[in-house]
């Protein structure tokens, strides 16, 4: 499964090693995100918040925003809220489009 369907890797040996090591739970995770997202509505979730939402860690759910977003499935609301660091962070909300596998 490749990008954003799949992890993506940056072809460098230990990125593609832990672009397959996830790639069995990736379409999971997206899922879990996803739901997340649109569960919080119009106000939304950061990164790290739906890290907490999920009590997962932030670099499982970071890459996962990446693929929901290039997928069409979660947008910027043009929102900012602090992240865990302070730094404002994009606000994610839910397109309504439909997840196609």
């Amino acid at each position: 499964m490749h990008y954003p369907n799949g992890p993506g890797h940056r072809r460098i040996d230990t990125s593609v090693e832990a672009a397959a090591m996830i790639a069995p739970a990736a379409g999971k995770l997206q899922q879990m995100v996803l739901a997340a997202i649109v569960v919080a509505g119009l106000s939304g979730r950061t990164t790290d918040e739906v890290a907490g939402f999920l009590d997962l860690n932030r670099t499982s759910v970071q890459p996962r925003t990446s693929e929901l977003r290039r997928k069409g499935l979660i947008r910027d609301s043009g929102l900012r809220r602090p992240n865990a660091s302070g730094v404002r962070a994009i606000v994610w909300a839910a397109t309504g489009e439909k997840a196609n596998g």
